[in-house]
């Protein structure tokens, strides 16, 4: 892939990206996982995969609620952040999703949109590396945006303030992808990085699993788990097995 391509590698890795996104919604995250594992029925002491899981914040809770859980990134300083909260039940580890584990997972999870990078081919062979790496009667969820939704409700331009950095972002579709521009100055130098993740419909995403050899079980719109609906849920949230 060229370096464009690989636009994660080098902006997931950076502070800026951590300051853009400090604000994110614990206590909404918090309610997604206990309404999966409800869901999920997922006895204490499962084995599970949050992958990628950033700085930690997903694996923690899940830790906490009584789970055996290795957090898997491929941000170096994303998890040495995280390795200062490892114990007994719950290891980080730097690990490219293109790669397959080497160990089995009673569930995987990969969330808020940490899917749909690369090519096809590749997304494909993502999804068949997740699968091998689920035990017999293991689960992957794959917490996805409804790109139907996104598409109506995309804003172009906005300019975001955090820790004293102005971030200017654009967002368009292009190629098949939601790209998102974002451009500000900090420690007197100009910053330009960009998200892409591709255009998949459900349509298109129920091909990748077919091929991936996985069946699907649910399809939720919200982090409440409420049904989905391609016009108005603005997640897509597909539960594997």
């Amino acid at each position: 892939m060229t370096q464009k391509q690989e636009w994660f590698k080098e902006w997931f890795d950076t502070k800026y990206y951590h300051i853009l996104y400090q604000d994110r919604n614990d206590d909404e995250a918090h309610l997604f996982m206990r309404n999966l594992l409800s869901h999920l029925q997922l006895k204490h002491q499962s084995k599970i995969l949050d992958l990628p899981c950033g700085k930690g914040r997903h694996s923690v809770f899940l830790n906490s609620l009584g789970y055996d859980v290795i957090g898997a990134d491929l941000s170096e300083n994303s998890i040495n952040y995280a390795n200062q909260f490892t114990n007994d039940t719950l290891h980080f580890e730097v690990h490219d999703m293109r790669n397959p584990f080497s160990i089995k997972f009673d569930a995987i999870f990969n969330l808020f949109t940490s899917f749909g990078y690369f090519d096809e081919k590749t997304n494909i062979k993502v999804l068949q590396n997740l699968k091998k790496g689920l035990k017999k009667n293991g689960v992957l969820v794959i917490d996805f945006m409804n790109v139907t939704y996104v598409k109506k409700h995309l804003v172009t331009k906005e300019t975001i303030i955090k820790s004293n950095i102005e971030f200017n972002i654009t967002k368009s579709i292009v190629d098949d992808f939601i790209v998102k521009e974002i451009r500000f100055t900090a420690d007197n130098k100009e910053h330009y990085y960009t998200e892409r993740v591709r255009f998949l419909t459900l349509k298109m995403l129920k091909n990748y699993i077919k091929q991936a050899n996985l069946s699907l079980k649910d399809i939720f719109g919200t982090y409440s788990l409420t049904e989905f609906d391609n016009e108005n849920s603005s997640r897509l949230i597909l539960i594997l097995e």
